[in-house]
């Protein structure tokens, strides 16, 4: 009997310090230590003005509502970020932290630049190899008092739950095809794309800045499918998601990833 008391107190106790959560393909994270600050609605939150490092632009129209983050350098790894998302947590601060720890999910829609002439403590919070939150006023509130300053944050990365399809929204297209990505679940992430016209073979895009995507082709009057990879090897093939009188800004949706 203490030996079966003995291993549901370890089960007990894993699940409630975080131990670790499943992405896909078997893919497991456990829990860090990093810390956050945030933007006050009031003054115009800048990851909803102008699209910002990852170029989502109004955060509403592309489904990523109000949880949102940007994340230091040392997170988001050239914009292979954006769209991840992290369970964060408020710890080690019993004034700012809100009781019992509550977490809150939030999307990677941004990201924080270091500021070299501060100090790792104030105010270079997101100075290499920092791992900080940017979050915005609605998600940091989830976790901490307002009237906080800079928190200790436990954090780790989880699938994202989306509604509906992968959205591709045409951003230019004459000598060149861009397309921004959106809506993308499993990890978050866009790890590589491919494009294929109807008079083509399948063309690989790269990363031109955030999770818009680029290759050097004309293919006007062409329908347009994708071949879109995750950032855990999950890939997912959408045929003719743009019909051939696609015109740039126009957004359309695709299959979705499944872990």
């Amino acid at each position: 009997m203490s030996s079966v008391l003995l291993l549901f107190l370890l089960l007990l106790s894993w699940v409630n310090l975080g131990g670790c959560i499943r992405l896909g393909n078997g893919g497991y994270e456990e829990w860090r230590m990093g810390s956050a600050t945030y933007v006050k609605e009031s003054l115009g939150h800048p990851l909803n003005d102008g699209g910002g490092a990852c170029g989502y632009g109004d955060l509403d129209i592309f489904r990523y509502g109000r949880y949102t983050a940007g994340v230091s350098g040392a997170l988001f790894g050239r914009g292979s970020a954006c769209g991840g998302c992290y369970e964060v947590r408020c710890v080690n601060h019993v004034l700012w932290c809100l009781r019992g720890s509550p977490t809150v999910v939030v999307t990677a829609t941004d990201f924080c630049a270091p500021n070299l002439g501060l100090s790792d403590d104030y105010g270079g919070w997101c100075n290499f190899p920092k791992e900080h939150f940017e979050m915005s006023e609605a998600a940091f509130l989830r976790v901490a008092k307002a009237k906080a300053d800079i928190v200790p944050v436990q954090f780790r990365r989880v699938s994202c739950d989306r509604a509906g399809g992968m959205r591709f929204t045409i951003t230019g297209g004459t000598s060149f095809l861009q397309v921004l990505i959106t809506n993308v679940a499993a990890d978050g992430e866009v790890a590589a794309v491919k494009v294929k016209g109807s008079r083509t073979g399948w063309i690989p895009m790269g990363r031109n800045w955030g999770q818009n995507w680029q290759c050097d082709a004309d293919l006007r009057g062409q329908p347009l499918s994708f071949e879109v990879a995750g950032g855990r090897g999950t890939t997912v093939t959408a045929y003719s998601v743009a019909p051939p009188d696609w015109m740039v800004a126009q957004t359309f949706e695709g299959k979705q990833l499944v872990e």
